[in-house]
């Protein structure tokens, strides 16, 4: 779900896809997806593309890391080029880092140290499931090299897609990954 409203244009919808990946500790997706990965998506520089052979383990140790690098560097460009520092809370990392902070705090005031058990449970849960969509979705494709030195543009055959009813309505059009 945080996946797609992170797509949609108005604010609402963004900030609620900056709460959804907050729960599970993931808010920087939100900012390499729609920025970086879109842009570099079957490319060698996606940190979210997984290469030919290489397993989802592999994977999930060159990813989520890379993920987050990526994310950490678009954002203090973007805030760079507003005269803004990375650590202002116009930080769109920081803001749902922030709410996953808070709301880890107010479940371990509420419930107690036996949190500290299911948080990173379902934590360590939400981000396999946002690194194995990532893998699935890419894997082992490539974009053309044109003859000016820069990628080809994104095409619905840089993803794998699937277009089964029930599996689309259940993982609200993910496996519908191009159309985005």
């Amino acid at each position: 779900t945080g996946h797609e409203l992170g797509h949609k244009k108005e604010a609402f919808d963004r900030w609620m896809a900056k709460i959804v990946l907050a729960v599970v500790g993931y808010g920087h997706f939100f900012i390499e997806h729609n920025k970086g990965h879109h842009r570099d998506v079957a490319t060698p520089m996606d940190p979210a593309t997984s290469r030919m052979g290489e397993n989802i383990y592999k994977f999930s140790t060159r990813e989520i890391p890379g993920a987050f690098r990526r994310a950490w560097g678009l954002e203090e460009q973007r805030l760079s080029r507003r005269g803004q520092s990375v650590w202002s809370f116009d930080n769109e990392i920081l803001q749902p880092m922030v709410i996953t902070v808070v709301l880890y705090t107010l479940l371990l005031a509420f419930f107690g140290p036996k949190m500290l058990v299911f948080l990173p449970i379902q934590m360590a849960f939400g981000w396999w499931q946002l690194t194995s969509a990532n893998y699935i979705e890419h894997y082992g494709l490539l974009r053309e090299i044109m003859a000016d030195g820069r990628y080809e543009h994104q095409k619905p055959h840089h993803s794998w897609n699937s277009n089964h009813i029930v599996s689309n309505l259940v993982l609200f059009h993910l496996q519908r990954h191009s159309d985005h």
